[in-house]
């Protein structure tokens, strides 16, 4: 561990995973955002599913002593990385173990031990991929006429996140289509037959609006001022989508402060309760 300039600590973290290493890769940045002043140099050792990929995974852990993260389901591989990591005097833990041991005992049944099981081509593997497919298909308004076939569809003005959020739902198998709400241009027919889907409109403060686009235009090397960016416009904008919103009874979302997973999460919770609704009905 390393204290450098403005109080920053700069410490090793290795990442040891029988898999692709994904679970372990977001948990360890989660835990990671709750300390500021914390830097890791990550190690990322994946798919280490015999003793000499262990080995090789330990040489660089002894070489650069830090904290040990691991998703290890091999008792016999955890057991020796646990062991190692004890004498090297490195701290490690098996992220996964707390869960493991609640389940098991809840069900009284053991698990598989099988590494990457969660990445197995399974159904809900291919649901994810056909999810995909389908917001692609689905983005900025096309497709209006197979819209039913969605679990979602989002309507919002331009830079509220409608692709991006589309694309997150996607890969926890969520059907999402997305609608732009332009000014002056009547939404599509198809959304007011809509029977499966649920319609989520989103929402965004002028002022954050604005400065996206900004981005945006300076991405595209577009330095004009232009009505997409005017206050009043976006202003404007903003009141019709909430008006239209509130006429349709759809259930609505601000994403000025929101990130896309925060936003997912939301879209995700309104969808359970649409479809035990629906269930009910």
């Amino acid at each position: 561990m390393d204290r450098q300039a403005g109080s920053a600590i700069f410490f090793h973290l290795h990442l040891v995973s029988d898999s692709t290493g994904e679970t372990l890769n977001a948990v360890a940045k989660a835990a990671c955002a709750q300390f500021e002043m914390g830097q890791p140099i990550e190690h990322v050792h994946t798919l280490v599913r015999n003793v000499r990929q262990l080995e090789a995974a330990l040489a660089e852990i002894e070489e650069y002593p830090g904290i040990v993260l691991h998703t290890m389901v091999n008792p016999d591989l955890r057991a020796t990385l646990d062991e190692r990591c004890r004498k090297l005097g490195q701290p490690s833990f098996a992220v996964l173990e707390p869960v493991l041991t609640l389940l098991g005992a809840y069900l009284g049944v053991e698990s598989s031990h099988r590494p990457g099981a969660q990445h197995e081509l399974d159904a809900k593997y291919f649901a994810r991929i056909e999810a995909l497919n389908f917001a692609m298909m689905h983005d900025d308004g096309q497709g209006a006429q197979s819209l039913n076939g969605a679990d979602v569809v989002l309507v919002g003005v331009s830079r509220t996140s409608k692709t991006p959020t589309c694309i997150y739902l996607a890969n926890r198998g969520v059907k999402a289509g997305n609608i732009p709400l332009v000014l002056g241009i009547p939404l599509p027919r198809e959304l007011d037959t809509l029977e499966r889907p649920l319609v989520v409109g989103l929402l965004a403060s002028p002022e954050r609006l604005i400065q996206i686009r900004r981005n945006r235009l300076l991405a595209l090397d577009e330095q004009a001022e232009t009505e997409y960016i005017n206050l009043d416009t976006v202003r404007a904008e903003v009141a019709f989508g909430r008006k239209l919103f509130a006429e349709k009874n759809w259930p609505v979302i601000d994403v000025t402060r929101r990130s896309i997973e925060e936003t997912a999460a939301a879209i995700i919770n309104l969808l359970s309760r649409h479809r035990n609704q629906t269930r009910v009905v």
